[in-house]
């Protein structure tokens, strides 16, 4: 269902930031935010979260690690290959 609410601004780039963190759209934050308040796990109508989604929260290292091993592996000598 779509809403609209009115969020103090510092409160909302705060959310912002913790769901870009989270890997998770706001809209996501939001719901397990309430959820959790109403004292109803969101986890529970997707137990694959339990394992998986929370994983979301590796992708910018699991960036920086690529991006790391792509700059190393681009410095190797062909020779070096053999």
């Amino acid at each position: 269902m779509k809403t609209t609410l009115e969020i103090p601004d510092e409160l909302f780039r705060q959310a912002k930031v913790a769901a870009a963190q989270q890997g998770i759209p706001f809209r996501e934050l939001v719901s397990e935010a309430l959820a959790q308040k109403l004292g109803k796990n969101p986890e529970d109508s997707k137990p694959w979260m339990k394992s998986f989604g929370k994983l979301a929260l590796l992708r910018n290292e699991t960036a920086r690690i690529n991006k790391i091993m792509d700059e190393e592996f681009g410095q190797i000598e062909a020779e070096d290959l053999r």
